[in-house]
């Protein structure tokens, strides 16, 4: 058994749990993952028995609560320096975090409207006002890192920053929110990473529906 286990609600839509999912099994870390479903409008009241917030994921290490994706990420980050889970350039890194501290705090309006859902058939919805401009604003910074680490993510190898934005590709997707040839290209190259791909596998396998999450 693993010294690490990352607490996450349902793979088919808990996106903040998906972000760091993502970047510890794309890095290779061993952890155990378990899946406290969301039951109820709220969450789960389950969830308090583990977590601080009342929310997931949370991320156990021994006597060690870690809450928070992006937390998370720096916490394993920090556990294993050598898996990458950063670009080891100073100048990559730090615009790696930037971007995935705006993930973190900002694209309220896209978040809302259009929650994950692995397993939603493609289709248009009405957007509100300031959907628009978050898609605009991710696009933009995907083709910036893009063109200036050639790819094939957003900066060359898979890193923490394509963890943050993973629940976007669904988004952008499945709402059909964007044709830009260069934003389906990438998007097309991490739902083919083999990490998307067990995620994937697993929320088709869900049971549950959130009515909420069912736009």
């Amino acid at each position: 058994m693993s010294d690490l286990v990352l607490y996450i609600g349902n793979k088919n839509y808990s996106s903040w749990s998906f972000r760091p999912w993502i970047a510890m099994t794309a890095a290779g870390v061993s952890f155990e993952d378990v899946v406290i479903p969301f039951d109820f409008p709220a969450g789960n009241p389950e969830f308090h028995k583990f977590s601080p917030t009342g929310r997931v994921p949370v991320l156990k290490h021994g006597d060690i609560s870690v809450w928070e994706s992006l937390a998370i990420i720096e916490y394993v980050a920090e556990l294993y320096p050598d898996a990458g889970i950063w670009p080891a350039d100073r100048a990559a890194r730090a615009s790696a975090r930037s971007i995935s501290m705006e993930m973190l705090s900002g694209f309220r309006a896209l978040r809302g409207a259009c929650p994950m859902n692995i397993r939603r058939e493609r289709g248009a919805i009405a957007l509100p006002e300031g959907v628009t401009e978050d898609v605009a604003r991710i696009l933009a910074i995907w083709r910036e890192c893009l063109d200036r680490s050639g790819g094939p993510f957003l900066f060359g190898e898979f890193s923490a920053a394509d963890a943050m934005y993973a629940p976007v590709v669904n988004r952008l997707e499945v709402y059909e929110l964007t044709k830009d040839p260069v934003a389906l290209a990438y998007m097309s190259r991490v739902k083919a990473h083999p990490a998307w791909k067990k995620w994937e596998t697993a929320a088709l396998a869900e049971p549950w529906i959130v009515p909420e999450d069912e736009a």
